[in-house]
């Protein structure tokens, strides 16, 4: 789910405003979404295999593979009792725009801006397997395993926060207003919601 109660105030999509900052949290991986495209072009004919080591992961494929997904509720219920978070949106299966669509109120948008992080490397394992950003980015985290919505005086109390607790975050967008006709990437793959989009490079 994407809504979490504290103090009898339920988060989510009514209580976000043009100007909340989106903080991300590092995922550890594939959090086991996407699997049956990894599978495919990992394990498939021409991939390099479960028990091929690969330098840029440090490990094998098949090691990669059972790394932990990284439970974000301890970090989530601390942030939501010391701050004025309006939403939480866990970035499972469908990707960063979709999962984060449901949490924005249809007049806003975001647009979450790739030069803020650079994905872990056993993405761009399976990009060069054959898969297309598009396709990357609809179906795994990319490096982001969850998001905070936060008032932007906020923000960097919950940067520290999450800092405190060993979670890797960062800023990743400002929520705006929408503009008239403007479509978000969840919207066109059949999601609700606000309008985001992904835009940018990754950094390096």
């Amino acid at each position: 789910g994407t809504g979490v109660v504290e103090s009898d105030r339920l988060l989510g999509a009514d209580r976000v405003r043009a100007g909340d900052v989106a903080i991300a949290m590092r995922s550890s991986g594939l959090h086991s979404n996407g699997y049956s495209l990894a599978r495919r072009v990992l394990l498939g004919e021409g991939g390099p295999g479960l028990g091929t080591y690969v330098v840029d992961l440090g490990r094998t494929v098949g090691e990669e593979m059972l790394e932990p997904t990284r439970i974000y509720a301890r970090d989530c219920l601390e942030l939501a009792g010391s701050l004025d978070v309006h939403a939480f949106s866990h970035i499972t299966g469908g990707g960063i725009a979709a999962n984060l669509a449901r949490v924005l109120p249809t007049h806003l948008a975001l647009d979450v801006d790739r030069s803020t992080w650079t994905p872990q490397p056993v993405f761009d394992l399976i990009a060069v397997g054959g898969v297309t950003r598009p396709e990357m980015e609809r179906t795994f985290n990319m490096g982001i395993g969850m998001v905070a919505l936060v008032a932007p005086e906020d923000a960097d109390r919950a940067l520290s926060l999450l800092a405190g607790r060993g979670v890797d975050a960062w800023v990743c967008g400002v929520v705006r207003d929408r503009r008239d006709d403007e479509l978000g990437d969840a919207e066109a793959k059949g999601g609700s919601g606000g309008a985001v989009a992904v835009v940018g490079d990754y950094a390096n």
